[in-house]
């Protein structure tokens, strides 16, 4: 059963105009091992763990992050934990939030400083996820049983093991930081949002559960 009802309705009207068709073959085949990892877990009964990785676990593996938990729940796949980390802690960056609250989020800041904590939500009986920049062994993450998620390049050039991890998916995304401080910033930002979300629901729309 899907969830799509349920969601805050910016968000429902948001995920009315993800089209799988802008899926190139290319991407869906670099797609293809995280959804035979979840395909494998859903049959097995298991707990789906994903932790999605960056340099600095404060743009591209939180957009991850969230559209993941979210997709998951759209799709009625049960027992499915998204977390993120990078290979460095620094802070999520503002024009993330931003550009989430913009898609229907519901966004709290739970803290200030150099590295703040958000509870984000994406329907109103839901926890919120707790997002804030750690690396991808901090004790907040899983410690085994998960897919670690290669969201950048760069960590996945930088990281080729990761402790505890099952399985090392990556899945790769350009960076919206090339456009910060230029007039194109905000429309990158939603760009590459939506792309993480396109790719992502697209994943967990092909599960059978």
């Amino acid at each position: 059963m899907l969830n799509k009802n349920t969601l805050f309705t910016e968000i429902k009207y948001f995920t009315e105009k993800i089209n799988f068709k802008s899926i190139t073959t290319e991407r869906k085949i670099i797609l293809q091992p995280l959804i035979d990892f979840i395909q494998l877990k859903v049959e097995n009964q298991e707990e789906i763990q994903l932790n999605l990785i960056c340099t600095h676990n404060s743009r591209r593996s939180h957009l991850s992050q969230i559209w993941a938990q979210t997709a998951a729940y759209y799709y009625g796949i049960k027992n499915v934990f998204c977390y993120s980390g990078g290979t460095e802690a620094t802070a999520m960056f503002p024009k993330v939030a931003e550009t989430l609250q913009n898609t229907g989020f519901k966004i709290q800041k739970l803290s200030d400083g150099n590295n703040p904590v958000y509870a984000i939500k994406f329907a109103q009986n839901q926890l919120p996820i707790i997002a804030f920049s750690k690396t991808y062994d901090d004790a907040f993450n899983p410690e085994s049983n998960f897919a670690a998620i290669m969201t950048c390049s760069n960590a996945d050039e930088g990281c080729p093991f990761i402790a505890g991890a099952e399985k090392r998916i990556p899945i790769t995304f350009e960076d919206p930081k090339a456009f910060d401080n230029t007039p194109q910033q905000a429309e990158k930002y939603k760009e590459r949002s939506l792309q993480i979300a396109t790719e992502l629901f697209y994943v967990f729309s092909q599960i059978k559960k």
